[in-house]
């Protein structure tokens, strides 16, 4: 692939407008769109995950929405293979591509590349799976949060298995799931360029709340309704769905998940931003700044092909 080629990356807390941005971009250059949503995939998960609606779907091609059933084991390697795969393909139509979420992982994954994890002991995943089935997932986390906070500062809070597996790795190698994702960057064979956008927290906040209201209103409750019969599969251990299984259980009430909805989601776009705060090389915008992303771009561009090769 000729080095001419360049990936735009949008990154940023959950309902800053990184979805309206993409698509703003995607039609300006004329080109693509990779969702790095790590619950986009899932076709079953639509209101809960703020999927893109069927004009915006409309408005620019989109690749890895609805892309998997939640019942697919789907990895951030896997992601990470698919991605390059669907990257290709698009450079040999366009010569940038956009690929946008707020999952830094899936990001990380297309943009430095993992390294591949050293097995783990089978025999600690069944410790720390029966450690959460009689006392629950808080001593897991605080353990989790001492042993690797890089990880521990991005992962969300409701995703049993991706804690448990944090922890799991930490135990049985002495080493933490963080140092190896990011350990050694992958030379990619095309030029990267991120965007990273922010804004007084106290307003990012406002829009959070006011995005969960509109999912209540759209039928959330009745699409985790309708997956009460897949509650334990991995996909659905997450913030917006974990909540209402709780209400449906009889544990809480509704007005009390409806809260807890909105706080984990403001505590999961602090963690977001305190893992996108860690890159350098993302540039930071305001998300009503789509004019002087675009020239920002399209000047980084220019001046990338102008250098000798």
């Amino acid at each position: 692939m000729a080095k001419n080629k360049t990936l735009i990356v949008i990154a940023g807390p959950t309902a800053i407008g990184k979805t309206a941005l993409a698509i703003t971009m995607a039609r300006h250059f004329n080109t693509e769109i990779i969702s790095a949503d790590s619950r986009q995939f899932f076709r079953e998960m639509s209101i809960g995950t703020a999927k893109p609606h069927a004009d915006e779907l409309a408005a620019a091609k989109h690749h890895f929405i609805d892309s998997h059933t939640i019942t697919t084991l789907f990895s951030t390697g896997d992601f990470e293979k698919q991605a390059l795969e669907v990257l290709d393909e698009i450079f040999t139509r366009h010569d940038l591509a956009i690929m946008v979420g707020g999952s830094g992982l899936y990001l990380d994954a297309v943009t430095k590349g993992f390294d591949e994890l050293p097995d783990t002991d089978m025999e600690i995943r069944n410790q720390l799976n029966l450690l959460f089935e009689t006392e629950g997932l808080e001593p897991i986390k605080a353990q989790l949060e001492v042993a690797d906070p890089e990880y521990y500062a991005k992962v969300d809070q409701a995703n049993t298995q991706r804690l448990i597996r944090g922890l799991e790795f930490f135990l049985s190698t002495g080493k933490k799931v963080s140092a190896f994702l990011t350990n050694s960057k992958k030379q990619r064979p095309f030029n990267i360029i991120k965007i990273g956008l922010n804004m007084e927290r106290s307003l990012l906040y406002e829009r959070i709340n006011h995005r969960v209201d509109l999912m209540l209103q759209e039928g959330l409750l009745a699409e985790v309704e309708s997956l009460q019969a897949f509650r334990e599969l991995n996909a659905l251990k997450t913030v917006g769905y974990a909540e209402l299984f709780d209400y449906l259980d009889g544990t809480i009430t509704y007005d009390i998940a409806v809260e807890k909805i909105k706080q984990n989601t403001r505590r999961f776009a602090k963690r977001q931003l305190t893992w996108f705060r860690r890159d350098e090389q993302i540039h930071w915008f305001s998300p009503d700044q789509s004019d002087t992303i675009i020239n920002f771009v399209a000047d980084s561009i220019n001046k990338t092909n102008k250098l000798p090769l």
